[in-house]
């Protein structure tokens, strides 16, 4: 619109008409003729509000919680650590547990056998020169461990001690290639020698010094024991024969056997200290003690 005289008084004259309307209703009050249309207007412009507040409302509550936000987050983080805390609590609760009954399954081995035993507790798998498995034990010469000595567990023969610290030594299992022990069969005075194949402990060889001795699966295995019991006391159960290899000809013959002890799960041990005085031949052996027992 152009800035023109005339279009001034159109102005002027609207400015005016809304003045005089407003002071009508403003003077008539409830009867005023523009009742209806404060109405329309009330009704129209309420209607934008409430949507407004609508979508103002939850704007607000979310910056509610952004500002609540640290102190929930921090009370968030304190659950999670007690929740760690407990789980950590039940592991070792369950833990002992198990080592407790370990423990008392090694004293009822050497109390039957009367072995004089240490008990220790396997720190670290680790290999050593001229060894592929071996275990590290935390107990030592000021414990009375020294090299050559007996090593089991509740189970069954686990190696020998082959170095001695202070405070910890080292033990080479059972299943190791360059290990070595003397063995006899269940009920007999077959002998022969037990020899790790690796394999992380799952069978050992048993090689039986007369090829025409009577060996299948089932049968048992015993330690036969060494000179003054070292480095093996007699009398240590070593495992179940699983399987017999065919040696026509041969002047030994060969079986496979499944050891006693988890030689891949160790955790609590016995060091024998001090061989029995006699020879408990099989009595240590599973169904022997169980019986002993009145199982």
């Amino acid at each position: 619109m152009k800035d023109t005289r005339r279009a001034r008084m159109s102005l002027g004259l609207l400015l005016a008409a809304a003045l005089v309307l407003m002071t009508v209703d403003h003077r008539t009050g409830e009867e005023s003729p523009f009742g209806p249309l404060r109405g329309v207007g009330t009704t129209v412009f309420g209607a934008v509000e409430s949507a407004g507040a609508g979508v103002i409302k939850p704007v607000g509550r979310f910056f509610e919680m952004m500002t609540g936000a640290p102190g929930a987050q921090s009370r968030i983080e304190e659950l999670r650590a007690e929740n760690q805390r407990l789980k950590r609590d039940l592991a070792a609760q369950t833990l002992d547990r198990q080592r407790s009954t370990e423990l008392r399954r090694l004293l009822g081995v050497a109390g039957i056998a009367g072995y004089k035993i240490v008990p220790a507790q396997v720190i670290a798998r680790r290999g050593t020169p001229g060894f592929e498995e071996a275990v590290e034990l935390d107990v030592g010469s000021n414990d009375g461990v020294r090299s050559e000595m007996t090593v089991l567990n509740g189970d069954g023969l686990v190696g020998r001690v082959i170095r001695a610290g202070p405070s910890t030594s080292t033990v080479v299992l059972l299943s190791d290639p360059a290990s070595a022990a003397g063995a006899r069969l269940e009920g007999s005075n077959e002998i022969g020698v037990v020899h790790g194949i690796g394999e992380n402990g799952r069978l050992i060889r048993f090689r039986l010094l007369d090829s025409t001795a009577q060996i299948i699966p089932g049968r048992r295995i015993v330690s036969f024991g060494s000179q003054r019991g070292a480095p093996y006391v007699a009398g240590v159960p070593i495992g179940v024969v699983e399987r017999v290899e065919a040696t026509p000809g041969e002047l030994t013959r060969i079986a496979y056997a499944r050891p006693y002890a988890d030689l891949t799960a160790l955790d609590v041990v016995g060091v024998v200290v001090q061989a029995p005085r006699r020879d408990p031949r099989d009595a240590v052996l599973p169904r022997a003690r169980k019986e002993k027992e009145g199982v």
